[in-house]
């Protein structure tokens, strides 16, 4: 049996940045590497990333912010860029609300507060952010409280997803009714 290496082999990489470079133009790299971003990041980091001049990537930065797609911070110097996280679960509930019924929703959403009602009995709390994850004495304790917490702030995450996925698939796509 071979031996996995999670971190893919140089030649590999490059085959693929070659493939992109020819195959996307100059805003689809910035686009591609702003929703990469989880930090604010200035726009020349962006460029060198996306293989482009900083004066393109600004552009088409800017015009990503228009959209809604990316945030800026004009107080730095130089701007600095990073993806708009709500931009991505509108688009995340929308492709939910396209995939299922309003019934099918609803269900789910059942599902993940009762999901939810577990963790919040379990830790006496409503706030999974309160929870005590180092106050135990054992490894295993730790990393089982440590895993209880992430898929309890997942399952808030995703309640708030289909309860804006129904709104959306109740109202035609739109957030209020028309």
């Amino acid at each position: 049996m071979t031996e996995f290496d999670p971190t893919p082999n140089t030649d590999a990489v490059d085959t693929v940045r070659q493939r992109w470079r020819e195959n996307t133009d100059t805003f689809g790299r910035v686009y591609d590497t702003i929703l990469g971003v989880t930090t604010p990041t200035p726009y020349a980091e962006v460029a060198e990333t996306a293989e482009c001049s900083p004066n393109a990537a600004k552009k088409h930065l800017e015009r990503l912010v228009e959209m809604g797609i990316a945030r800026t911070d004009n107080e730095s110097r130089p701007a600095r860029y990073e993806r708009n996280e709500g931009y991505l679960e509108w688009q995340e509930a929308s492709r939910i609300a396209t995939d299922l019924t309003v019934d099918e929703i609803i269900k789910r959403v059942q599902q993940l507060e009762a999901h939810r009602e577990e963790f919040e009995d379990r830790f006496e709390t409503t706030d999974p952010s309160s929870v005590e994850v180092f106050a135990q004495d054992d490894y295993n304790a730790i990393h089982e409280r440590m895993e209880a917490v992430s898929e309890w702030h997942a399952a808030e995450r995703d309640i708030r997803l289909y309860e804006l996925a129904r709104q959306l698939a109740q109202n035609d796509g739109h957030l209020v009714p028309t």
